[in-house]
């Protein structure tokens, strides 16, 4: 993984969120992409808490913007993996972490979420 490919990553992943443009979001994993989060155990009843393809995932997120209008990220820090990236931002929750493990296409695979302040 390269720094400046984390970054201008980073970049992009947080303009489109705090756009609230879920096409934007979505062009940044592939079509298969299995998504892991607390959150999606509240959301969706899922016991395990993922989610597996585009689909799934872009309905769970769109449940997401609609319900929390005001849905705004603050990048705090980037770390980088051999595969993958670590995004640290601020959000509703407060202080969140992705991780983020890429395919051979540049595009995210799989992704784990975890929150400062567990669902309620």
């Amino acid at each position: 993984m390269e720094k400046d490919f984390a970054g201008r990553f980073a970049k992009e992943w947080v303009e489109a969120w705090n756009a609230h443009d879920l096409e934007r979001v979505l062009k940044h994993y592939e079509d298969g992409f299995e998504m892991t989060s607390p959150l999606i155990v509240k959301v969706t009843g899922e016991p395990g808490g993922t989610l597996h393809g585009k689909a799934a995932v872009g309905a769970y997120w769109a449940k997401a913007l609609e319900a929390i209008p005001n849905l705004h990220f603050d990048l705090q820090n980037v770390l980088v993996g051999v595969n993958s990236i670590t995004l640290y931002y601020n959000g509703h929750r407060g202080l969140s972490a992705e991780v983020l493990y890429f395919g051979s296409d540049g595009k995210v695979a799989k992704a784990v979420a975890h929150y400062e302040s567990p669902p309620a």
